[in-house]
C-alpha cells in the first residue's frame, strides 16, 4: 500500500467538488433506548435534516453492548448506538453528501431522548 499518511495536520481534501459532512452528538439519557425508538428517532431525524430515505431504519442488539440502528440516505446515512450500563447513553454518527443543519440534529437528539447531557463535534 502506498501514499497512505498518518498525519496531526488537518487531513487534506481528496475531493473537494464532492460536499461531505460529519456530526458526532453524544448524550446521557435518563431511561434505556430501545429499538423501536431508535427506528422513530432515525426516520425524524430524517424528515428533520431533508434527507431522502433509501432503507428503513434497521437495529440489531449485542448481547453484549446494547443497541445498534443505521438509516441509508440518498446522501449516505447515520449510525446509532445506545447502551443501557454502564449508563444509558446513546452516540449517533451522521455523515452526509448534502448540507444538513447540525443544530437541528443536536437539538432533536437532545429534545427526543430527554437527555441530561449532550455534547457533538461536527467535522
Amino acid at each position: 500500500m502506498q501514499d497512505v499518511f498518518a498525519v496531526r495536520e488537518p487531513m487534506l481534501d481528496l475531493a473537494p467538488e464532492i460536499h461531505r459532512q460529519r456530526l458526532v452528538v453524544e448524550g446521557l439519557c435518563r431511561a434505556p433506548i430501545d429499538d423501536v425508538a431508535i427506528k422513530t428517532y432515525l426516520s425524524i431525524l430524517s424528515d428533520t435534516i431533508g434527507m431522502t430515505t433509501l432503507t428503513e431504519p434497521v437495529t440489531h442488539k449485542s448481547p453484549t453492548h446494547g443497541w445498534a440502528g443505521w438509516i441509508h440516505w440518498e446522501t449516505s446515512g447515520a449510525h446509532f448506538y445506545a447502551w443501557a450500563q454502564p449508563r444509558s447513553f446513546f452516540s449517533v454518527d451522521v455523515y452526509a453528501c448534502k448540507p444538513f443543519s447540525a443544530t437541528a440534529v443536536v437539538e432533536l437528539s437532545q429534545r427526543f431522548f430527554d437527555s441530561e447531557h449532550v455534547v457533538f463535534q461536527e467535522f
